[in-house]
């Protein structure tokens, strides 16, 4: 019989509770520190016999009293389970200011607590935001950096891969081939992290079309310094992947540059476009010219524009894998594609096996491999926080490096394209650094004052 009952009150209980969660509307009720909300219904409620049920009204006794929702949270916080898990795995809080504090404080009167809240809320505000933007500016600072550095590496990579194959006898692709082998090593650093070096379950299939976009990238570079100069091959190389990131990352990521940036990007361009002019000696000159030579020098530009397109691919890539994989990762899967399209390359080009004869053509390969894995390190680290054709135009400094370097080695006379071309890609990429790194005291009053402005208001 008790049970009957029991079961009874327990429906009825359900279809009241039920009754009122249907027609229930939020009222909230905001007060300069505190947030309450209330449930009421649109017309009078009368309770059915042996029903309880009341829900105060505007007005009513009690209804200031009700708990809010930061009560309710802060009860929830300190009866929750996921308490001990939160706090083990916070962030650490010392730059931007400690809670311990302020939880420590001994609770008094409501106009007390609020002044003396905002008296330390406003006077952190300084030291918040100068040790977030020493943060923000050291992390920048660190970013490009690499950037530049692994514009450095790119041009000793330019350099020593022509060294290698003019006066050494190496072929392009073989020190490509070589390079993708000695850097499948990188597969030690996921390995020891306990990880997968072929990526995430989720986005493994983007990373391997990653990987096959960047190792033809290079296998097209490569392959055209046999039938194009490989001053031109490299500054088309440069030129295409700067002018197709910066569209295909609007077209795929919805990735816009800014003004000053654009207007620095199209001056690095144009430089780029001025050191694929002919010379004067060269436009001048009466002699017909080879229709083999020709063809074969087109074919090598349309070779290093292609690789342009791969790269630029690539590069947008993983802009959208950087969250999920590392850069030891990349370079493994950049590796080992590698090693699969070079020697397919190889044997399409016919360019025969050179194997290194002596410690000076094995040092100029270990140079090579190093430069290269620097590089991409440095390239990998600005693409997790830099727009790539940002990146790819910072990469541009790699041509006046190569173009310095050969004319050490081989004392020559540079021409008037050579010069005003490398110094546009120069102040370009220097103005474009200088911009980005030195800091805009406008901006930061203009933040500070809004922050101020938030922390001064009432309701928050």
């Amino acid at each position: 019989m008790n049970e009957s009952v029991i079961s009874c009150l327990q429906v009825r209980s359900t279809m009241e509770s039920s009754h009122l969660l249907a027609a229930a509307k939020k009222r909230v009720k905001i007060h300069p520190h505190t947030v309450t909300a209330k449930y009421a219904r649109h017309a009078p409620y009368s309770p059915q016999p042996g029903g309880h049920t009341h829900f105060p009204q505007p007005g009513d006794e009690g209804y200031d009293d009700a708990p809010s929702f930061e009560d309710f949270g802060s009860f929830l916080e300190e009866t929750s389970d996921r308490k001990r898990l939160t706090e083990a795995k916070r962030w650490p809080l010392s730059l931007f200011g400690s809670r311990d504090k302020e939880k420590g404080a001994a609770p008094g009167p409501q106009a007390e607590c609020g002044g003396e809240a905002g008296a330390k809320a406003a006077k952190g505000v300084g030291e918040q935001l100068a040790s977030f933007g020493e943060a923000s500016v050291s992390a920048s600072r660190l970013t490009w950096v690499g950037v530049l550095g692994a514009a450095l590496a790119n041009g000793c990579v330019i350099i020593l891969t022509r060294v290698a194959s003019e006066r050494l006898g190496l072929g392009a692709i073989f020190l490509l081939l070589a390079r993708c082998v000695v850097q499948l090593l990188a597969v030690v650093v996921p390995l020891h992290r306990g990880e997968n070096p072929f990526g995430p379950e989720g986005c493994r299939p983007r990373l391997v079309c990653y990987g096959v976009a960047y190792s033809l990238s290079l296998c097209c570079a490569y392959s055209s310094l046999t039938f194009a100069a490989p001053d031109t091959a490299a500054t088309t190389w440069r030129l295409a992947t700067t002018a197709l990131s910066a569209a295909l990352a609007f077209l795929l990521l919805e990735e816009r540059l800014g003004l000053a940036d654009g207007i620095t990007l199209g001056a690095g361009l144009c430089g780029l476009g001025v050191l694929l002019l002919p010379a004067a000696d060269e436009s001048n000159s009466d002699s017909p010219a080879d229709p083999v030579a020709f063809w074969r020098g087109a074919f090598g530009w349309s070779l290093a524009a292609l690789a342009g397109l791969w790269m630029a691919l690539a590069l947008v890539g993983y802009r959208s894998l950087k969250e999920r994989v590392g850069a030891a990762t990349a370079l493994f899967t950049v590796s080992w594609t590698g090693c699969l399209l070079a020697p397919l390359a190889l044997v399409l080009l016919q360019e025969g096996w050179s194997w290194p004869q002596g410690a000076q053509a094995w040092g100029m390969i270990l140079g090579l491999v190093a430069c290269s894995a620097a590089a991409f390190l440095g390239v990998t680290h600005g693409l997790a926080r830099l727009h790539p054709a940002l990146v790819s135009a910072c990469q541009s400094v790699e041509v006046p490096l190569a173009t310095a370097l050969h004319l050490a080695l081989l004392p020559m006379a540079p021409t008037a394209t050579e010069v005003v071309g490398n110094a546009m890609v120069i102040l370009s990429v220097g103005w474009l650094v200088a911009v980005k790194l030195l800091p805009s005291r406008g901006a930061a009053r203009r933040h500070r004052e809004e922050y101020e402005e938030i922390l001064d208001s009432p309701i928050k």
